[in-house]
């Protein structure tokens, strides 16, 4: 029996950011208010409910929390179980950006100066940690085949990003390995959201898979398209610091079929001015004239929309309902930010 749909407007909106989710927004806004819970400690650490409160006050689209409830909602009833997970997931997160600004160095997030940028790498890294920490916690009161799910998508997620480092300066990285790289740094949490979602409402196995393959393919999707943000995106509109992928030497997948479509000479002055430049400064303009001459961007936008498609496939066994419409309606949403 699919979840009802409320119709009265929270004080927290989250369909202003994700229209989809009109029809989950009464549980968004539970697992919202499980996050600040989790985001407070007794007044004798007030110093810390400070740090807490930067991170609670600026909650972002919640697409994983939101991928958990949609799917939920296409097999049974939205259950206490959901929340928690979908607080989880979106925790983990959370504490990724924490430190995924203090390696790249951002300034902004989410249109508030970031944490590092405050207080510092130090209370930023240690910050992240303590949301970890919380995460352990939660996770402990699951059921042990959740909490087994979320622990092996956290080991992937970190997996991912280490490979992406050792992937700095590699000018010889394919699409196949780019591929694989945002699979497992990105891709996978949007699938294990889809998969914990189906299961906690009742799916079967395959029927989580399925919803789990949906996620994935999106997830792609959405990391093809986050990377082409930080090249051509708005720093008012994006509300974070944009360019870090090109000052920290990582291939994108625009910039590596640009690298494919030139010759050798010059690939290499694309190489010397834009990728592995000793200063600090680069003609962005010049970039994304050159990507967009060479049809590389929209190559990319292309792709996003291909596993858009893909993500679609995976629900053509999934019986019609307003839970499955507003699965895709987020999937291409995810893909649609820069196109």
């Amino acid at each position: 029996m699919q979840s009802p749909i409320h119709t009265d407007t929270p004080a927290w909106a989250p369909h202003s950011k994700v229209p989809a989710f009109r029809l989950i927004g009464d549980q968004l806004s539970r697992v919202r208010d499980l996050i600040i819970e989790q985001l407070t400690v007794p007044d004798k650490t007030g110093d810390i409910n400070g740090l807490l409160k930067h991170i609670s006050s600026r909650s972002g689209k919640m697409i994983r929390p939101g991928l958990v409830l949609l799917a939920g909602c296409c097999y049974g009833k939205i259950t206490d179980e959901h929340i928690r997970v979908a607080a989880i997931i979106e925790i983990i997160h959370n504490a990724t950006l924490l430190h995924d600004d203090v390696i790249d160095e951002g300034k902004q997030r989410r249109g508030l100066p970031t944490i590092n940028s405050l207080w510092g790498n130090e209370s930023a890294v240690l910050l992240g940690d303590f949301l970890l920490s919380r995460v352990f916690k939660m996770c402990a009161e699951l059921e042990s085949h959740a909490a087994n799910v979320i622990a092996a998508a956290a080991v992937r997620l970190c997996e991912g990003e280490l490979r992406q480092v050792a992937q700095k300066h590699n000018w010889l990285l394919n699409e196949a390995e780019y591929i694989d790289v945002i699979t497992e740094k990105s891709a996978v949490l949007f699938s294990s959201s889809c998969c914990l979602g189906g299961l906690l409402a009742g799916a079967s196995e395959a029927q989580a898979q399925s919803l789990g393959d949906f996620g994935l393919n999106a997830g792609i999707a959405f990391q093809i398209t986050d990377d082409l943000l930080d090249i051509v995106g708005d720093e008012s509109k994006t509300g974070k610091t944009l360019g870090s992928d090109v000052d920290k030497h990582k291939l994108t997948l625009a910039v590596i079929h640009l690298l494919k479509a030139v010759d050798e000479k010059e690939k290499d002055t694309i190489i010397t001015s834009f990728l592995d430049r000793k200063d600090a400064q680069y003609d962005k303009n010049a970039l994304v004239e050159m990507l967009g001459r060479y049809e590389s961007l929209e190559y990319a936008r292309s792709r996003a929309r291909e596993f858009v498609s893909a993500a679609k496939r995976a629900l053509a066994g999934l019986k019609q309902s307003d839970a499955k419409d507003a699965l895709i309606e987020t999937a291409e949403f995810m893909a649609g930010r820069v196109i």
